[in-house]
């Protein structure tokens, strides 16, 4: 095995092992996103005003933790890197459109929901608020809304990835860069074989 062979090699493993990690971590944040829109939201709804405010700041106090950080911000960050490692290869579009629909989930959360949980924070102790319906109502229609809405995009981003680590392990770190090789005339094969005897 020459040393550029095994090179390439390696490239290879670096550039499934980043698309798969970026592929599992995208479905750890599009599973949160879809718990809180598939069971969380839907029994909160059903509580009285303070108890909904107390949940929600426990939630958004608790969820802040190095594991789903890692989730959060690595996802966008090893799907930036497995574009640029796979950027001359058919999965490259995959890839590409992945990195957009997570930046954008990325983005609505930094602008919509983080501020509507900051603003959740700063309403303070719920049995001390004046009008707790007041401060449910500014809070969740709009926090769930975009939850779906970024629920959607990085279920999305996972089925982008998932096709491009198809692709992937179809055609290699480089992608089918050749047509492959026309199938050879029987005749010719024939005549090969009648020139080999006669020699």
């Amino acid at each position: 095995m020459t040393e550029n062979t095994h090179t390439t090699q390696q490239r290879t493993g670096t550039s499934g092992l980043v698309l798969g990690t970026a592929l599992a971590l995208t479905g750890i944040v599009s599973g949160v996103f879809y718990a809180y829109s598939t069971s969380v939201m839907l029994a909160l709804g059903d509580t009285g005003d303070r108890t909904f405010i107390e949940v929600m700041q426990r939630l958004n106090d608790r969820i802040q933790n190095p594991v789903f950080f890692l989730a959060f911000f690595g996802a966008l960050v090893l799907t930036g890197i497995s574009y640029w490692q796979l950027r001359k290869t058919a999965a490259r579009w995959w890839v590409l459109a992945a990195l957009v629909l997570y930046a954008a989930v990325f983005l609505l959360t930094s602008g919509v929901n983080v501020p509507l949980n900051d603003q959740l924070a700063h309403a303070g102790d719920p049995a001390r608020i004046a009008d707790p319906g007041a401060v449910r109502e500014k809070f969740e229609g709009a926090w769930v809304a975009w939850n779906h809405v970024r629920g959607v995009l990085s279920i999305a981003a996972v089925g982008c990835l998932g096709r491009a680590l198809f692709l992937y392990g179809r055609y290699g770190r480089y992608g089918r860069t050749t047509q492959p090789a026309p199938a050879q005339d029987p005749a010719y094969f024939s005549s090969a074989a009648g020139s080999s005897a006669s020699r």
